[in-house]
């Protein structure tokens, strides 16, 4: 590190993200630059845009040390692919789906380009015609947009394997499209295109229709005849059915989205990026970035000084990103370079809140945030309007047509997803509340390390009401919501993302989309696992009322194989004991799903294990079976581990906590082989996922995966299903 520098302040969990993901390694794997080093590459890749300028090196040093100091830090692709040979420095991008077979594979071909070099893509299906309608060319039927959707998928499946970001798609129908009911239960079976999220896109026609309980018309796009008719109430009700179960499809407005349209002479919006937070026209991409909100706060208020600066600063370096960029077809880079739209974004909002001790979900809160987004967007504007005067507007801009003045970018800002850099950066993701103040994470040799927030820690510190024992129980209930041993202002200030109602969660998405964001917003809004239809249908009337573009919800525990938190939430606890103060054993139904597991005692006898599940394959009743039930000298062992898997059972049908029943079952095991153990060793191996128990786990370091701003993510080791 140059002596200038001052100490390193990466956390641990960045250095791992950045050797993991980010770092260039020479031929062996080895990482050949460290925190600094990436940040010069990045730094003096995008400045060199700027290099016959008078200010060239000053702006250079500048997006080095506002990327060094984590102000600000581009997306993922900026920072792996600056100054290197691919040089691809974007994230998102769609891709035109035109109704033949040759523009169908032509888009097919230029999605894996975009995808080798660490793009997402969305396409809309939406002008291919429904299946079994005529092809006149061969005399045959088409076949519809869920057919070809398969076939993306695949390729994606394909290319996705190499490289250092997943392929991720996002897949979009308009809701008037004749396939329209089969592309919403798409997903129930969630086996099927898991390279895509999928969309529905719906019209200010179609919510007119629901709130008045009409019929609307679908629409062949090939010829724009009216094919039939459908009650709108009934395909709402459909879609909200099917996000309650696995939160798949989401709903992008689209009318909404086109009012925003800042060049509609070039065309209209048909889809967004993977997770929904930028509108593009076919063929346009948009390089994104973040200011780090938490960095801003001095002496508990904002330093709107210091945070224009940075906008300027912000808005420069992503101008200078699309004239560096080495695109991967000419046709993006002419659409890009033609409207120079950027996304300039946030994370670390809840950081910013808690510093400035307003609670996320309050009105407070929100109007605080309203505030310095607006602030961000108007600041970004005068940043785009005076590089206009240096370089020129973009060149679609059109006097006539707009009516704003002359910039250099079509579009300015969004709230894009920062699961990975705002690990970098230590901070909460994009626009969300964190997920969690004390984490659990398992380390090598079945170690436990408590995560703490470091805002937490210095408040309870600086409070006294730190403790270790603090932590554990903090970590054990997963909220910090009712415990007594911290002061009711703090509970208030730490909740997390589920401790947070949905609707506070839309609103604080609507506040932010009307106050200072171009395009849309990635946000998850997280639902209890007791929330009914209702609070669904609830949720995206509400979200349409307050003008979202898009909206993703979330049910907990709604996914196969999600990862079981390590105690049930506030609203499953009180699912378990019943207003007399009795706990509920859970019904079982007359047949269930079962697996079998074959083991050994520690004297080779052989054992087998049935483990029956219910329908979210949740384990429910543990038996045990054995060839030497007859024998004498070991019936007293037959007894012994009967008992043990009905008193397991017992407990599994009552909710205990499994990391407690676990924990028994390690204190009672006086061999690796017994069957205490045996039982401890399966039920862990459901909770890590290995068995499809329980559910998602991270496929790179095995950690947990949550869902957060329309994505599952890895806190552990910055793995994104999306990118």
């Amino acid at each position: 590190m140059s002596k200038d520098m001052p100490r390193h302040h990466l956390t641990e969990t960045a250095e791992t993200v950045l050797n993991r993901r980010y770092y260039l390694k020479d031929e062996q794997g080895r990482p050949i630059e460290n925190w600094e080093t990436l940040c010069r590459r990045v730094a003096n890749a995008v400045a060199v845009v700027d290099q016959d300028l008078d200010d060239y090196e000053r702006i250079r040093d500048e997006f080095f040390k506002m990327i060094y100091d984590l102000d600000f830090l581009p997306n993922s692709p900026c920072l792996m692919n600056a100054g290197t040979d691919l040089g691809q420095l974007s994230a998102c991008f769609v891709l035109p789906v035109e109704d033949s077979m040759d523009g169908i594979f032509t888009s097919i071909r230029n999605g894996a380009l975009v995808h080798k070099t660490g793009g997402g893509t969305g396409y809309s299906f939406s002008r291919l015609r429904p299946k079994n309608s005529a092809v006149r060319s061969t005399q045959g039927v088409a076949s519809g947009p869920l057919s070809f959707a398969a076939v993306f998928d695949a390729a994606t499946e394909t290319i996705k394997q190499g490289g250092k970001r997943r392929g991720a798609n996002m897949g979009v129908l308009r809701v008037d499209h004749p396939d329209i009911l089969d592309f919403i239960s798409a997903k129930e079976d969630q086996e099927k295109y898991t390279n895509f999220n999928f969309s529905v896109a719906i019209t200010d026609q179609f919510m007119r229709a629901v709130k008045e309980d009409q019929e609307y018309s679908l629409v062949d796009p090939s010829n724009g005849n009216v094919v039939r008719s459908l009650r709108a109430l009934d395909v709402f009700n459909k879609i909200i059915d099917l996000a309650w179960h696995n939160g798949e499809p989401g709903v992008l407005f689209i009318d909404a989205a086109n009012r925003d349209n800042a060049t509609p002479q070039l065309g209209d919006f048909e889809a967004t990026n993977p997770c929904g937070e930028q509108w593009l026209l076919p063929y346009e991409s948009c390089n994104l970035g973040s200011i780090n909100l938490g960095q801003f706060v001095v002496d508990g208020k904002v330093n709107y000084k210091r945070l224009g600066k940075t906008v300027h600063l912000a808005v420069r370096f992503l101008d200078n990103v699309i004239d560096c960029n080495r695109f991967p077809i000419p046709e993006i880079a002419e659409m890009t370079q033609k409207t120079r739209k950027v996304g300039l974004g946030i994370m670390g909002l809840h950081d910013m809140l808690i510093q400035l001790k307003l609670p996320y979900g309050t009105e407070e809160g929100r109007t605080c945030s309203a505030d310095v987004m607006s602030f961000i967007r108007k600041e970004a504007e005068l940043a785009s309007i005076r590089l206009a005067e240096i370089k020129g507007p973009f060149p679609a801009y059109d006097a006539e047509e707009n009516t704003y003045p002359p910039r250099r970018n079509a579009a300015l800002t969004s709230i894009q997803p920062t699961g990975t850099v705002s690990m970098i950066a230590d901070c909460a993701s994009g626009c969300e509340p964190y997920f969690s103040i004390v984490m659990e994470k398992n380390v090598m040799d079945g170690d436990r390390l408590l995560m703490v927030n470091k805002h937490f820690e210095t408040v309870a510190k600086r409070e006294g009401f730190y403790s270790t024992e603090l932590l554990e129980n903090v970590a054990r209930d997963g909220s910090v919501i009712d415990n007594e041993d911290i002061p009711e202002q703090w509970q208030e200030i730490f909740r997390t993302a589920q401790d947070i109602s949905p609707e506070k969660h839309i609103r604080m998405q609507g506040i932010l989309q009307q106050n200072g964001v171009d395009s849309s917003i990635s946000k998850t809004i997280n639902l209890p696992s007791s929330a009914t239809l209702e609070d669904v249908r609830t949720s995206y009337l509400l979200g349409y009322e307050l003008a979202c573009k898009g909206l993703t919800v979330y049910r907990d525990g709604s996914r196969d194989h999600q990862v079981l938190n390590t105690t049930a939430s506030k609203d499953e606890k009180s699912a378990v004991v019943s207003s007399t103060g009795v706990v509920r054993k859970t019904t079982l139904p007359d047949m269930l799903s079962a697996k079998r597991y074959r083991l050994k005692d520690v004297n080779e006898n052989t054992i087998y294990l049935i483990v029956c599940f219910d329908d979210n394959e949740n384990p429910m009743e543990v038996f045990a079976k054995f060839p030497f039930d007859n024998r004498v000298d070991l019936k007293d062992k037959s007894t012994m581990w009967t008992t043990t898997c009905r008193l397991v059972s017992l407990a599994l049908r009552y909710q205990i906590p499994m990391e407690e029943i676990i924990k028994q079952l390690d204190r009672s095991s006086g061999h690796m082989l017994d069957l205490p153990a045996q039982l401890g060793k399966l039920l862990k191996s459901f909770m890590a996922g290995t068995h499809h128990g329980f559910a998602s786990v991270c496929p790179e370091c095995k950690g947990k995966l949550v869902f957060e701003e329309g994505c599952e993510i890895c806190h552990d080791c910055g793995y994104s299903k999306c990118s």
